[in-house]
C-alpha cells in the first residue's frame, strides 16, 4: 500500500527547482505510484534571465530519466510568457510542439523536455504530478471505470478518453478542469493519474491521498473476489524451479537473440508465480500493455508458454519455447507490417517477456538493467490487471493505438538517450581466477566495453569486492561473484549454473586460473606434479567443457581464450610440472578449437611471461623459487625478466588483458586455434 514519506526535515530548505527534484525522487521511489522512466513532475518559479529581467519559467523532467533518481539537471526550463498562447491554438503536430517548445528553452543545455509539458503548462497550477499509480491505472483500465471513479471521487474528478499524449491530450486535460471546478484530480483513460497543487508538498499530498482512496477502495472489493480466476496450476519448489531455468533459459536466450544478443534474467516472485498459475492468465496476458508507458520495454503483451509444470517434462518445455518464440517473432512482424508507415524500422521482434506456469517470469533486454525494467515495468501491470478485474473487465489500447505509442517517434527519442552499444555489449564473460591480476584486469577490460561479468574465484571475498567496485562503477549487476575451485567438478558446475541464472548464458570464457610451482626436476614431488595438472590441465578442462555445452545449447557461438604461458612452448629450467601442464592446457585450447568450428565456438590462447605486478601467483614461493633458479636476489627478478626480452619491457596485467579482449572481440572473429605470445619477445620462447 501507498505510503506519504514527505519528510519536513529534508525538505524543509529546498525551494524551487530543488524542492521539485525531492518530490519526483519521492514519487519515483515507489513503484508502485511511476513507472521506471514513467511518469512526470513540474513546478512554475520566477527566475532572473540573461538580461537581468524576472520571467517565468516552468521547471518540467526531461525525457528519458527517471522520477527515482533524477536530479536537477534532469529538468528543463521553459518561459511560460512563450507558452501560454500555444492554449488558443485549435492542434499542433507532434513536430510543430516539439519545434516550438526548443525555442522556449532557456538553456539550450537543458535536456528534451518531457512529451506531457503542455499538459503542466496549459493547467493554472504552481506545482503537478503526472503518475501512473497501479490503483488508478487499474480504474483507468477496467471497462467500468468511469462509473468506479464517480463512486471514489465523486464530482472531483475529470474523466479524459485515451487519446495519444501530446497537443490534443494537454487541451482536453485544461477544457476538463476548467468545466468542473471542483475537480482535484484526472483520470486518464488506459493512462494515469495528474493532481496538483499550490505548494509542492500539497501536490505530493494530494497524489498520494487520491492513491489511497483508489487502494482502500479496490482491497475492499479485493476480499469478495477470487484473483484471475483461482489457481491452475501449483507452483514448482525453488530447487525444481532453478534445475529447470537452468536448462531453458539457454535455449530462451538463443531464441531471442536472432536480431541481436540479449541478456535474460527470471523472477519467481509470489506475485508473479500467484499469476502464471491462474485459471485466466493467459487470457489477461494477451489482452494488451497496462500503460502506453510499458509498450517500447514489454511489447504490447508478452510470450505465454503451455505447459503443465505438474508433469515436470523439460524436453516439452523446450519444445513448447521454441515453438512459441518462432510464433511470436512471426507475430510480431506481421504487427509492424499491419501497421507501419512510412520511415518505421523494426525493433527487435522477440518477446521482452515470457510467462511459463510454475516456473515464473523470464524477461529479456539488451543488458541486465533493460532486462529489469521490462521485469518492473510487467510487475505494475500484473497488478494493473489484478485491480482492473477486482473492479471489472481488463481493458487495454487497441493494435493501432499500441503501434502509434511503441513506434511513436517521441518515445523512440527517449531510446536514443541511451550511450552507444561498444564491443561487448550485450554479452557474458566469465572469467577464471578473476580476483587476481591478470583476471581482475581482464574483468575491467570487458567491463569497460560492455560486457556482462562474472568474477569466478577460489577467493569468494576477493572476487565480490572486485564486483562491488565494478558495479559503483559501471552500473548495477554489471558483473558479480561466484565461488569456484576449478579442480572441483561440482563447483564448476554450479558457477556456470549460477551465471545462467543471473544473465541467460555465457558468451566469453577467460580460462585463466592458476598457480605455480618450481622445483628441480629430481625434486618434484607428485604432490607437487599433481597440483600443476589438477589446476592447469584438468580445472581448464572442466571449465572449458560445462561451457562448450553451454555454447552449444544457445547456439550462438562464442569465445574461449586460455590463458598459457611462456613455458606453453618452452621447456623451462626447474618449471617441469609447470611447464607441462601449461603445454597441455594449450593444446587443449586447439583440440576444443577443433571441435568448437562447427558450433561458431572460437579457442585461442594468450601466451604471457612474468606478469609479477599484482599477481598472486608471485606472493608465492614460486617468485623465490624462479629467483634461486636464475642465481639471483627475489626484488631483482622483475629488472632480470625486463633484460632479457628484446623489446625490454615489463609485461603488465593489462597488457594480457589487452590481448583476451582482442581474441574474445569481433576483430578476431575469424582465428581461432591460435596462440599469443605477450612477453615482450623472448627469443627462448619463439614458436617453430
Amino acid at each position: 500500500m501507498v505510503q506519504n514519506r514527505w519528510d519536513g526535515n529534508k525538505s524543509s530548505n529546498k525551494t524551487g527547482l530543488d524542492e521539485l527534484v525531492y518530490r519526483s525522487n519521492l514519487l519515483g521511489q515507489d513503484r508502485s505510484v511511476a513507472n521506471w522512466g514513467g511518469g512526470n513532475t513540474s513546478v512554475k518559479t520566477i527566475e532572473t534571465d540573461f538580461k537581468g529581467d524576472e520571467i517565468e519559467v516552468m521547471w518540467v523532467k526531461g525525457s528519458g530519466s527517471d522520477l527515482a533518481t533524477m536530479g536537477p539537471k534532469n529538468f528543463t526550463g521553459l518561459k511560460m510568457e512563450d507558452i501560454r498562447p500555444l492554449i488558443e491554438k485549435e492542434d499542433m503536430s507532434d513536430e510543430e510542439m516539439v519545434e516550438y517548445l526548443t525555442h522556449c528553452m532557456i538553456d539550450s543545455k537543458h535536456p528534451r523536455f518531457s512529451i506531457e509539458t503542455l499538459l503542466h503548462a496549459f493547467l493554472p497550477f504552481k506545482h503537478i504530478d503526472h503518475t501512473h499509480p497501479d490503483a488508478i491505472v487499474s480504474i483507468a483500465c477496467a471497462d467500468n471505470g468511469q462509473e468506479i471513479a464517480e463512486e471514489i471521487y465523486g464530482d472531483r474528478f475529470v474523466w479524459v478518453p485515451y487519446i495519444r499524449p501530446g497537443f490534443k491530450l494537454s487541451k482536453q486535460i485544461v477544457e476538463g478542469v476548467r468545466n468542473n471546478p471542483q475537480a482535484d484530480l484526472v483520470i486518464m483513460e488506459k493512462h494515469g493519474l495528474v493532481t496538483w497543487g499550490e505548494t509542492s508538498k500539497a501536490s505530493y499530498d494530494k497524489t498520494i491521498s487520491v492513491i489511497q482512496e483508489a487502494e482502500d477502495y479496490i482491497e475492499a472489493k479485493t476480499k469478495k473476489k477470487t484473483l484471475f480466476g483461482g489457481q491452475k496450476h501449483d507452483s514448482l519448489s525453488k530447487e525444481e524451479r532453478e534445475k529447470i531455468l537452468a536448462q531453458v533459459l539457454p535455449i530462451i536466450r538463443g531464441q531471442v537473440s536472432s536480431d541481436k544478443k540479449m541478456i535474460v534474467t527470471n523472477d519467481d516472485s509470489d506475485a508473479i508465480l500467484e499469476f502464471v498459475n491462474s485459471e485466466q492468465a493467459k487470457k489477461l496476458s494477451q489482452i494488451g500493455a497496462a500503460c502506453p508507458d510499458h509498450l517500447v520495454h514489454t511489447k504490447r503483451a508478452p510470450l505465454f508458454i503451455e505447459w503443465n509444470p505438474a508433469s515436470k517434462d523439460v524436453e516439452e518445455l523446450i519444445e513448447n519455447i521454441k515453438t512459441g518464440i518462432n510464433a511470436f517473432k512471426e507475430e510480431y512482424t506481421a504487427y509492424f507490417e499491419r501497421n507501419k508507415s512510412e520511415g518505421d524500422k523494426i525493433t527487435e521482434t522477440a518477446p521482452r517477456v515470457v510467462l511459463i506456469p510454475g516456473i515464473g517470469m523470464v524477461n529479456t533486454g539488451k543488458s541486465w538493467s533493460a532486462a529489469n525494467v521490462s521485469e518492473s515495468l510487467y510487475h505494475r501491470a500484473v497488478s494493473v490487471m489484478r485491480g482492473a478485474t477486482v473492479l471489472g473487465n481488463f481493458v487495454s489500447l487497441n493494435e493501432a493505438e499500441s503501434f502509434a505509442i511503441e513506434y511513436w517517434p517521441l518515445e523512440l527519442y527517449k531510446l536514443s538517450l541511451a550511450p552507444p552499444e561498444a564491443e561487448f555489449s550485450r554479452q557474458i564473460a566469465f572469467v577464471t581466477g578473476g580476483a587476481g591480476g591478470i583476471g581482475g584486469e581482464t574483468c575491467k577490460r570487458l567491463l569497460s566495453e560492455g560486457a556482462h561479468v562474472v568474477i569466478a574465484d577460489i577467493d569468494l571475498r576477493g572476487a565480490q569486492n572486485l564486483a562491488s567496485t565494478m558495479n559503483e562503477f559501471y552500473g548495477e549487476n554489471r558483473t558479480f561473484a561466484v565461488k569456484m575451485d576449478v579442480t572441483k567438478e561440482e563447483e564448476v558446475e554450479s558457477a556456470i549454473k549460477d551465471s545462467v541464472l543471473k544473465y541467460g548464458g555465457l558468451d566469453i570464457i577467460v580460462n585463466n586460473a592458476g598457480l605455480a610451482s618450481s622445483s628441480k626436476f629430481e625434486e618434484t614431488t607428485l604432490d607437487k606434479w599433481n597440483m600443476n595438472m589438477n589446476v592447469l590441465v584438468t580445472g581448464y578442462f572442466l571449465v572449458a567443457r560445462e561451457a562448450f555445452k553451454l555454447m552449444k545449447e544457445q547456439e550462438l557461438g562464442g569465445s574461449m581464450v586460455f590463458v598459457g604461458s611462456k613455458n606453453s612452448v618452452y621447456a623451462g629450467k626447474s618449471a617441469a610440472a609447470y611447464s607441462t601442464a601449461k603445454a597441455a592446457e594449450v593444446h587443449l585450447a586447439r583440440t576444443v578449437a577443433a571441435d568448437g568450428g562447427e558450433h561458431g565456438i572460437r579457442v585461442n590462447s594468450v601466451l604471457p611471461d612474468a606478469v609479477i605486478r599484482g599477481s598472486k601467483i608471485w606472493d608465492s614461493n614460486w617468485k623465490e623459487e624462479r629467483a634461486t633458479s636464475y642465481g639471483i636476489e627475489a626484488d631483482e627478478l622483475e629488472e632480470h625478466y625486463r633484460k632479457r626480452t628484446i623489446l625490454n619491457v615489463n609485461i603488465l596485467p593489462e597488457d594480457i588483458a589487452e590481448s583476451i579482449a582482442f581474441l574474445s572481440s569481433s576483430k578476431a572473429a575469424k582465428t581461432t586455434g591460435c596462440m599469443v605470445t605477450v612477453d615482450g619477445g623472448v627469443a627462448a620462447a619463439f614458436t617453430r
